[in-house]
């Protein structure tokens, strides 16, 4: 997808005829205006990317008990590793820069976790919706024109704060509440290293393919990371 443009003879898209590769435009320093609508690529893109992630989900919750040990000793310790259940709301809004597709990314993958027989059960879908509501809120501030590095750290924070919160009420219900500030401090740096910071370094390697030659995130490889 490229950004709209006149052509080298003089002709240009028309209002009634709209050049459908123009979705963006500059919006400053470092940002990007995005058109809101979605199209059948964002949404085909946006679904790949959010079962594959959903895989990757379901492999991350088997690998939980393999922390056991080490959360045995400090249980507020878990939080550090909840940072790879946050992963789709980042990348997918950082791919797809359209409203809604951190939430549908991160949601879409808790159901594809759910369905390959997640051991936590039907709570990750709440867990998806929680998680994605908190990477949605941080593109949704800066009204989807920025999504630079501090934006995706703090997209990914956001999410584990939802995790974290979720994870109170419920799992860890019983624990003091410092513990549970702990916990909630440890999912937030988790969310914004794995799935803000990891994210965003995807996303620039795959612009650098040319594989996100139709979407919005295409130039991400050039753009500034501050």
């Amino acid at each position: 997808m490229s950004a709209s443009h006149t052509s080298k003879n003089g002709a240009s898209s028309t209002p009634e005829s709209p050049d459908p590769r123009a979705t963006t435009t500059s919006a400053g320093a470092g940002g990007v205006r995005i058109a809101p609508r979605w199209r059948v690529v964002d949404i085909v893109v946006a679904s790949v990317v959010a079962v594959a992630v959903g895989v990757i989900f379901w492999l991350w919750s088997a690998g939980y008990a393999g922390i056991a040990i080490i959360t045995a000793i400090f249980p507020p310790l878990a939080g550090l590793y909840g940072g790879g259940w946050l992963i789709a709301g980042v990348i997918g809004a950082l791919v797809i820069r359209k409203p809604g597709a951190a939430l549908y990314c991160e949601l879409l993958a808790a159901v594809v976790e759910a369905l390959l027989g997640s051991h936590f059960g039907l709570t990750v879908l709440l867990s998806g919706l929680l998680q994605g509501l908190g990477a949605e809120l941080v593109f949704a501030v800066f009204l989807y024109r920025k999504f630079n590095l501090p934006i995706a750290l703090l997209a990914g924070a956001m999410s584990g704060v939802g995790m974290g919160i979720l994870d109170n009420l419920g799992y860890n219900a019983e624990w003091e509440i410092a513990w549970k500030i702990v916990y909630l401090i440890f999912g937030a740096i988790s969310g914004a290293l794995i799935a803000g910071l990891l994210s965003w370094l995807a996303v620039r390697g795959l612009a650098k393919t040319g594989a996100l030659a139709n979407l919005g995130s295409r130039r991400a490889a050039v753009e500034p990371a501050f």
